[in-house]
């Protein structure tokens, strides 16, 4: 059977799109709803703006990413959108839209959003968007009885949403390729950054998140937001945590490589191994919490393999000591947002499922469902708090400190992937 086009994907997609839509605005008592693309925002006593990152929820309809746009629907008909090209000199004004999404929708092109209410019409909408002189008085903003449903559905993705995280990857992988060879001809950190965004095709602003480019000791802090311009003699190790996009949708990758062959490449060479054991536990009817535990007493039998904790894995999870080189969750829902909504919830009516206890990070608590996507990524970091407060307690005596102080100029590592969850 030929591979559908991503166009026959996206068709079917909008038809449950709609199909959501229409039980949710049957449940809240409403007529239709109004999606909102979101604004430009001006810098603090600037003209400026901020980069635009569209409204999520505008985005689950279709792939356009242009401000002061908005979908109206009612159910039994076909989907509008107000598409807003201002007749403009300063910057210039969006195309007409076009691709393989737009026979879908009746378009309306509008030079200001202040012509929705007009094209709108009176009913009891629903509007999903951050409030907007263009919607004022038009109807609720974000109601929970249609935003629940509709971001609790959003987990499963549609096969044209897995296409598209596809053609993410597919970008991200290409740019992981080029930043790696950048890292050993010798290049900087904000020098791997640039030839990861070219290898990407991709504006810093087009990334779905900051690169992540740390080298050595920058490696230990999770969320490392420097890009030092010099390269400092003698690294060891390189971190990366990169994503890309296609039509809002993003991939979020993340490798470690070691600058020379020795123990800290044996270490990244186990974290890879239990990193692709719990991608194969990404199934239908799983836990997501236990996905995570799990990580823990693998993790625990790495850290003991290696050296670094003394005694049984058992008694290195039982103590808490597993936390202090993995501190963050195994992973999250990945979507139109990296850390996609509706991760603790209990059902599309609300409610949320428990962290498990001692484990205050972890994004996901749902149970494994088809199409669910989430990412998988443990790591090992030698983390000076964490380490120092271990050291305080009971826990610093399992800890083998001349091992730590070994590893610790090398930062640390995570291994990341991307996982449908798939029946077979």
């Amino acid at each position: 059977m030929a591979k559908r086009t991503l166009g026959e994907l996206y068709g079917d997609h909008l038809k449950a799109v709609c199909a959501l839509a229409d039980k949710a605005l049957a449940a809240g008592g409403y007529d239709g709803l109004i999606t909102c693309s979101g604004r430009q925002v001006y810098y603090y006593l600037d003209d400026s703006t901020y980069p635009f990152r569209p409204n999520p929820r505008y985005r689950y309809w279709l792939p356009d990413a242009t401000p002061d746009c908005f979908v109206v629907y009612r159910p039994g008909r076909r989907p509008m959108l107000v598409f807003n090209q201002p007749d403009d000199y300063w910057f210039l004004p969006p195309e007409a839209p076009e691709g393989y999404w737009v026979a879908h929708f009746d378009v309306k092109v509008v030079r200001s959003p202040a012509e929705l209410g007009k094209l709108a019409g009176k009913a009891r909408w629903a509007v999903l968007g951050e409030p907007a002189p263009a919607t004022e008085g038009l109807g609720d903003h974000d109601p929970p009885a249609v935003t629940g449903p509709l971001d609790y559905a959003r987990a499963v993705k549609s096969p044209y949403e897995v296409e598209c995280m596809a053609l993410a990857t597919a970008a991200g992988v290409r740019a992981h390729r080029a930043a790696e060879a950048a890292f050993r001809s010798g290049a900087s950190e904000y020098e791997v950054h640039l030839a990861y965004c070219r290898a990407a095709g991709a504006r810093e602003e087009e990334l779905p998140y900051n690169n992540i480019i740390a080298f050595d000791r920058h490696a230990a802090v999770l969320h490392y937001q420097v890009l030092d311009r010099a390269r400092p003699a003698g690294v060891r190790s390189f971190l990366i945590d990169a994503g890309a996009q296609h039509a809002g949708y993003a991939c979020d990758i993340t490798r470690t490589y070691a600058a020379e062959d020795g123990e800290f490449l044996d270490l990244i060479r186990s974290v890879d191994s239990v990193q692709q054991k719990l991608a194969d536990r990404v199934r239908p009817g799983v836990d997501y919490r236990d996905i995570h535990l799990e990580a823990h007493r693998s993790l625990a039998g790495v850290l003991v393999r290696h050296g670094i904790v003394r005694g049984s894995a058992e008694a290195a999870v039982e103590s808490g000591v597993t936390s202090v080189f993995f501190p963050h969750g195994i992973g999250h829902l990945l979507g139109l947002m990296v850390h996609d909504a509706a991760g603790f919830a209990a059902g599309p009516d609300g409610g949320t499922r428990a962290k498990p206890a001692g484990h205050p990070y972890l994004r996901l608590t749902r149970d494994l469902e088809p199409g669910f996507a989430v990412t998988i990524e443990p790591g090992i970091y030698f983390i000076d708090s964490l380490l120092e407060a271990a050291r305080a307690d009971a826990r610093g005596r399992a800890i083998d400190w001349k091992r730590v102080e070994a590893l610790r100029p090398h930062g640390g590592i995570r291994i990341e992937d991307n996982v449908v969850a798939q029946d077979g």
